[in-house]
């Protein structure tokens, strides 16, 4: 607090979103001589102009009124927008300052977000975890309201969840000191559908054991009631637990959605599956306040994406950049908020628009049919599925055998090795972003493979007759590592990359149809 012309200035630190990430904004508040208003400055949309009301109502709450002369409250830096009423704690805790209502050191290396409610309580917030996580980068406590306490616990610093703005003034008073908020269990996940319920489709479940071990993206085409989505359903299964650094990624982004419930964080990795009528923001995110979308909230987890051919062409086009590079990008005409969207790609089709099976789904109009059915889908969002798997329809035959033998745990325990030796062999890095083979880039890729002659010789020979690019190319030889990783070998042989060339296939494309070359 200063005095630059005899007048005191309070001061508080509280939160900006961008993305996930939390930057902080110095609000301050100086009371000056003149009539009596109440002005926020520095960009602030409508909701953090509407925190006077809210202030106004909730200082009546604790029988006090506003002060009675022009109140400026300046959010800076002023040059960034600030969005939300998460506002709404700062701006009136550093009121109080200024009155004189609780000791002006008081603020001093605290930090708050929280929207007043008209009685004084404070409501939940969305975006405590990254605030706390932010906070205790600047070595403060931040001020929450309590049902967010459990979740900004987890940054590890100390948090104060009030649940009202008179335990505030009964706190920094001394009267009633509120205990610092503890994070509570991880939630506890159901147990996850087993692949035993799946019966036949050996090669599908192979594909997706491969897809699981490598972080590959993969594609299931099938007639309806082939089991694609029971498959689907039991990937996360497979996949190892969240790693501490990623879920704290993960929550981040939850955060931010408001997806956390009761502060619970899960080692689950998250599983999404948007409508095929979703749109390009519920998807890459977007809208008034650039929300995070469903590739977001896929972060280092599994996005399904049901009857792909249905997703429209820009929503489909629109996740190439995630795909690659794994982040979302939304443009805005002063800023650019990027989230992270490292997911795994699962897609699911009918082989065409009638169904392509048997019975009813019998196909009547010819190959024309699943030509124009996936001429939906653009050729540069194809080569970015590493894995197409045929699924056949399931007879009656099948249906009546008993259980597999091997079911989610047996394959859990195979995917889990070949991510251990991924992990030995790349390490676990936010810089280098990779702990998979799928995520390696193609410039170490072909360093990593060593593929021994017979391999060389098959996947030069499969890249020029099945006219593969570059891309494709390099997604040969990370599922060929993969399946080398499986088998526990240290080089990738001939029968690695054969396996790996079986899952080229692109629908509607004769041309590039499989077939083991030499």
């Amino acid at each position: 607090m200063e005095a630059g012309t005899g007048r005191m200035i309070s001061r508080i630190t509280t939160f900006a979103f961008e993305g996930v990430e939390a930057r902080p904004i110095d609000v301050q508040v100086q009371l000056t001589g003149g009539a009596n208003a109440f002005k926020i400055v520095g960009l602030p949309d409508k909701a953090v102009g509407e925190s006077q009301e809210r202030v106004r109502a909730a200082f009546s709450a604790l029988g006090l009124s506003l002060p009675p002369e022009r109140t400026t409250v300046n959010l800076a830096p002023a040059d960034l927008p600030k969005e939300g009423s998460h506002y709404d704690l700062a701006i009136a805790l550093a009121i109080l300052s200024a009155i004189g209502a609780i000791p002006r050191d008081s603020l001093e290396g605290v930090a708050a977000i929280g929207e007043l409610a008209l009685d004084g309580g404070l409501a939940q917030t969305n975006g405590a975890l990254p605030a706390a996580m932010a906070a205790e980068a600047l070595e403060m406590a931040l001020i929450c309201p309590q049902p967010c306490g459990a979740e900004a616990a987890w940054s590890g610093g100390t948090v104060l969840a009030a649940p009202s703005l008179i335990a505030l003034v009964n706190h920094f008073n001394g009267t009633r000191p509120i205990m610092p908020a503890k994070s509570g269990p991880l939630a506890e996940a159901p147990a996850p559908p087993d692949l035993r319920d799946v019966k036949g489709q050996d090669g599908a479940k192979r594909a997706l054991e491969i897809a699981a071990a490598g972080g590959h993206n993969l594609m299931m085409i099938g007639a309806p009631g082939s089991g694609k989505s029971m498959l689907a359903q039991r990937l996360p299964g497979l996949l190892p637990p969240l790693s501490a650094r990623e879920l704290l990624k993960v929550s981040q982004v939850h955060s931010i959605a408001g997806l956390l419930e009761r502060g619970q964080l899960s080692r689950t990795r998250p599983f999404r599956s948007p409508h095929h009528s979703a749109s390009m923001p519920a998807m890459v995110g977007g809208g008034i306040k650039a929300k995070p979308g469903e590739v977001s909230m896929a972060h280092h987890g599994v996005l399904f994406l049901d009857e792909l051919p249905e997703f429209t062409s820009q929503v489909l086009d629109s996740l190439r950049q995630p795909l690659e590079n794994g982040e979302a990008v939304i443009s805005r005409a002063n800023r650019h908020v990027k989230y992270p969207s490292r997911f795994q790609l699962i897609a699911a089709a009918n082989p065409c628009k009638c169904g392509g099976g048997a019975g009813a789904f019998q196909c009547r109009k010819g190959p024309t049919c699943q030509a124009n059915y996936f001429s939906r889908i653009s050729g540069p969002f194809l080569d970015r599925i590493d894995l197409f798997v045929d699924v056949a329809p399931v007879t009656a035959m099948d249906l009546s055998l008993p259980a597999p033998a091997e079911g989610t745990a047996e394959a859990a325990a195979r995917v889990a090795r070949a991510r251990d030796i991924q992990t030995r062999r790349y390490g676990e890095s936010d810089v280098r972003r990779r702990n998979v083979n799928a995520d390696t880039p193609g410039s170490e890729i072909e360093a990593l493979c060593r593929l021994d002659r017979g391999a060389k010789e098959l996947v030069t020979k499969a890249a020029e007759q099945m006219a593969l690019s570059a891309r494709a190319y390099y997604r040969v030889l990370k599922v060929s590592r993969t399946i080398a990783d499986l088998d526990g070998a240290a080089d990738v042989a001939r029968v690695h990359t054969a396996e790996a060339l079986t899952y080229r296939f692109r629908p509607a494309m004769p041309a590039r149809a499989p077939g083991i070359v030499g």
